[in-house]
C-alpha cells in the first residue's frame, strides 16, 4: 500500500477485489443495457402504427437517460462516495424493469421509453465502475483494473440475451413482458453485490487544490481531446450500427431470435478481449490499440456492406464489438493521464457526458438513417470518423515527440 500523486492511497490488493466485485456487477448489470439494445426496437415497432422511423427511439433514451446521468453520478460519488452511489443506481434499475414491464403490458410506447430512459440514468453510474476499479490501483495495474471490469462484460453478452430468448414469450401473446421482469430481478442482484465494494472517498485536500486546475485547462490538453474523440467515436460508431442491426436483420427476413444471438455474439466480442486487452495496452502502447480498434470498426462496415446474409451480420456485430473493445478500453486508459486525484471525479463524469450525449445521438438517428436511406448508408457513415480519429491519433504522436525533442 503506497501513496500516489497527491496523497491518494494504492492499495492493489483492494483495487484487485474491488475490480472482481465489479466486473460482476458489470455482468449483471450490464446485461440490462443488452436486453434494451436487443428488445428495445422490436418492442417500438411493435407499439408504433405507420411510421416506424422512432423504433429506435427507446434505446436513444437509454443513452440520454446515460448522458444526462453521468454529471449528476460524478457528484454524487464526489460527496457519498462510491458504494452508495452505485447501489441507489441499481435499485433505479430494478424500477426502470419493473416500469418497463408495466409499459409493455399497457402498450404504451412513451412510459416504455420513459422506463428506457430510467435504465439509463442508471447506466452513467454503470460506465464508472472502470473508473472506480482504477481508484486504487497503481499506474501499472490501472489498463487491468478497467480491462478486468469490462471483462465482467463477457457474462453480460451471455445473460442478456439469453433472459431474452428465455422470457420472451413468458406471458404470450404479450412478447417482451417478462424480460423486463426479468431484467429488474437482474438489477436487484447487481445491487446486493455492489453492497461489498470497498473505496476509500479521495482524501481531504487544502482548499487551495480543491477544485484542481480549470476544467477549460484540462479539456484543452492534446491528450485529453484526442482520448475524448476516439472514445467518442468508438462508442458512436458502435451504437449507430449496433442500434440499427436488430431491425435491419427483422427487415432481411431473420428472425428475433436470430437478431438477439447477434446481439450475444456482439456484447462477447466487445467484452471477451478484456481479458487481455489491458496486457495489450501495457506492451503496446494505448494509441496503438486504439489505432487497431478504430480499423476493426472500418472492417465491421465493410463485412456489412457485402451481404445480407445472417453470416454478414453475425461476422458484422463481432468486428464491431471487437473495435469498441479495443478503442475504448484504451481511449479509456489515455483519459486517465490527462486529470490529478483530485480532479478524476469531474474529468470522468465530464467524458461521459460527451461521450454519451454523442452516443445518443448516433443510436436515435440510426433508426431514422435506416428507415430513410437503407443499412448501406448507416455502414457508410462510419469511414469518415475513422479516418478522422486516426488523424487525430497521428497529430497527438508527433506532438508528443515534438515536445520530447524539444525539452
Amino acid at each position: 500500500m503506497t501513496a500516489q500523486s497527491t496523497d491518494i492511497l494504492v492499495d492493489d490488493h483492494l483495487a484487485k477485489r474491488n475490480a472482481l466485485l465489479l466486473a460482476l456487477a458489470q455482468a449483471i448489470g450490464g446485461a440490462s443495457a443488452s436486453i434494451v439494445i436487443a428488445t428495445g426496437p422490436l418492442v417500438g415497432y411493435m407499439m408504433l402504427d405507420e411510421d416506424k422511423a422512432l423504433a429506435t427511439l427507446p434505446v436513444s433514451t437509454m443513452v440520454l437517460g446515460t448522458a444526462f446521468g453521468t454529471l449528476p453520478a460524478g457528484m454524487i460519488m464526489r460527496r457519498y462516495g462510491r458504494r452508495v452511489g452505485f447501489a441507489g443506481a441499481a435499485l433505479l434499475g430494478v424500477l426502470s424493469g419493473l416500469l418497463a414491464s408495466f409499459a409493455v403490458f399497457r402498450d404504451n410506447f412513451l412510459l416504455f421509453a420513459l422506463a428506457c430512459s430510467l435504465g439509463g440514468l442508471a447506466g452513467a453510474f454503470v460506465q464508472q465502475y472502470r473508473f472506480a476499479a482504477a481508484d486504487t490501483a497503481s499506474d501499472a495495474f490501472k489498463p487491468k483494473a478497467i480491462s478486468w471490469v469490462l471483462a465482467g462484460g463477457v457474462l453480460a453478452g451471455v445473460v442478456g440475451p439469453q433472459t431474452v430468448i428465455w422470457t420472451k414469450d413468458l406471458f404470450s401473446p404479450i412478447l417482451f413482458a417478462g424480460t423486463y421482469l426479468a431484467q429488474a430481478g437482474l438489477a436487484l442482484v447487481a445491487f446486493c453485490l455492489l453492497l461489498f465494494i470497498r473505496i476509500p472517498r479521495p482524501p481531504r485536500i487544502s482548499h487551495a487544490q480543491a477544485g484542481g486546475r480549470p476544467l477549460g485547462e484540462i479539456m484543452m490538453q492534446r491528450r485529453f481531446i484526442v482520448a475524448a474523440a476516439c472514445g467518442i467515436c468508438s462508442y458512436a460508431l458502435m451504437s449507430l450500427v449496433m442500434t440499427a442491426t436488430p431491425l435491419a436483420m427483422i427487415g432481411c427476413g431473420l428472425t428475433e431470435t436470430d437478431a438477439a444471438l447477434g446481439i450475444q455474439w456482439h456484447v462477447l466480442a466487445m467484452f471477451g478481449p478484456s481479458f487481455f486487452t489491458g496486457h495489450l495496452i501495457s506492451r503496446f502502447g494505448k494509441e496503438r490499440i486504439v489505432s487497431i480498434g478504430l480499423a476493426l470498426l472500418a472492417g465491421c462496415s465493410i463485412i456489412a456492406l457485402m451481404g445480407i446474409e445472417l453470416a454478414h451480420f453475425w461476422s458484422a456485430l463481432i468486428l464491431l464489438g471487437l473495435g469498441w473493445n479495443f478503442g475504448f478500453i484504451g481511449a479509456t486508459a489515455m483519459l486517465t493521464d490527462t486529470y490529478r486525484p483530485e480532479e478524476r471525479n469531474m474529468v470522468q463524469a465530464v467524458n461521459d457526458f460527451l461521450v454519451f450525449g454523442f452516443v445518443a445521438t448516433a443510436s436515435f438517428s440510426s433508426g431514422a438513417l435506416l428507415n430513410a436511406f437503407g443499412w448501406q448508408t448507416v455502414n457508410y457513415l462510419v469511414f469518415p470518423f475513422v479516418v478522422l480519429c486516426l488523424g487525430l491519433l497521428v497529430w497527438l504522436v508527433w506532438g508528443e515527440k515534438k515536445a520530447v525533442t524539444t525539452s
